[in-house]
């Protein structure tokens, strides 16, 4: 899952999206069915000067992650003058150096890169940027600002906050309220920043008390045996927060199972199976909140405008942003289907 960096420019409260500054919110099909961008690119669309990105990203073992390639690639396809070189995509830190590597011997005019650790690929960058090509990081943050020229990816703390706050106003008032939370890896320094924030946002919910924590691996089945520890351990309680559709589908299983409805569900990243469910509205699933894999599109419009030497439709300055941070939108069934298009398999 991704991991980054809450580092650089926030746009106003809502963040204002890449979508609201480079082009609009792109779609995704269930894997394996096609382009998932279907709507038009940014408002500079006219063709320039010709552009070859070249993609590097982890491999494709995760429904966001395989929403990130998808996206990268519709957005591309819809400029003619994009040439893009991507990737087969590892986990594998000397595999994916190694591919990076070979993108820089090709002399790509921008590269876009998904670093599967953002440490083990500082080095690469800082190689691709005294090339001359410049490197927009994707969501995993290099450890040196020097290796990239933009950063664009999601807000880890900003989930935890805005989950917080949701379930927060949904039990303000109910005195005695207990909260589980169903994390990701807490090795990982993402899995950190979405349960500070959420930890932060129910400080400010007096009658709230956070009563269990289970990691899980962001997959189904950790997602399952963790829940059900929890189930087991926790008669009652009111609110759960899950941080990954993903593992949230072997959460629904366990549930399911155990027979327990006396509590709501809030997801997070944004998986369609999760919208789906919230549309229905027949379970404890009530809100997912979003980690845009839209992102990849955005990355690749900032690619473009580098390689043409442009800056961003409707910003003043004529240079693209060092730092673009997204917006973690609660999905509930008020607002699902606006944001059904984005939701990933």
């Amino acid at each position: 899952m991704p991991e980054t960096s809450r580092r650089g420019l926030l746009f106003g409260t809502a963040a204002v999206s890449a979508g609201a500054l480079l082009t609009a919110c792109t779609s995704n099909e269930p894997k394996n069915s096609g382009p998932a961008a279907d709507s038009a690119p940014a408002a500079d669309d006219k063709p320039g000067a010709p552009v070859t990105i070249g993609f590097a990203g982890p491999q494709a073992d995760h429904g966001w992650l395989n929403a990130i390639n998808v996206n990268a690639k519709s957005r591309a396809e819809k400029y003619a003058e994009v040439t893009l070189e991507i990737t087969e995509g590892s986990n594998d830190t000397a595999a994916q150096i190694g591919q990076v590597k070979t993108l820089i011997n090709k002399k790509v005019d921008v590269l876009v890169i998904l670093p599967a650790d953002g440490k083990a690929l500082t080095q690469v960058g800082l190689e691709a940027m005294r090339a001359g090509i410049p490197v927009v990081n994707l969501d995993r943050v290099f450890a040196s600002p020097q290796a990239y020229r933009c950063w664009v990816g999601g807000d880890n703390y900003g989930m935890g906050l805005n989950a917080g706050h949701y379930i927060g106003e949904q039990l303000k008032g109910k005195a005695g309220a207990k909260v589980v939370e169903l994390a990701g890896v807490d090795s990982l320094e993402l899995t950190k920043q979405r349960s500070q924030g959420f930890a932060d946002a129910l400080k400010n919910y007096a009658d709230i008390e956070l009563v269990a924590r289970q990691a899980a691996d962001f997959t189904v089945e950790s997602g399952q045996a963790k829940m059900a520890q929890l189930l087991q351990a926790q008669k009652q309680f009111d609110a759960l927060w899950n941080h990954d559709d993903d593992q949230g589908v072997g959460a629904l299983r366990a549930i399911q199972q155990a027979g327990r409805d006396e509590f709501i569900m809030v997801g997070g990243a944004g998986a369609k199976s999760a919208m789906d469910a919230i549309k229905a509205d027949d379970g404890v699933l009530k809100a997912t909140v979003l980690y845009p894999p839209t992102m990849a599109a955005s990355a690749i419009d900032l690619a473009r405008a580098l390689g043409q030497g442009k800056g961003v439709s409707g910003l003043s300055e004529t240079e693209i942003p060092t730092s673009l941070t997204l917006y973690s939108a609660v999905v509930t069934k008020a607002n699902v289907d606006q944001y059904l298009p984005t939701g990933f398999s």
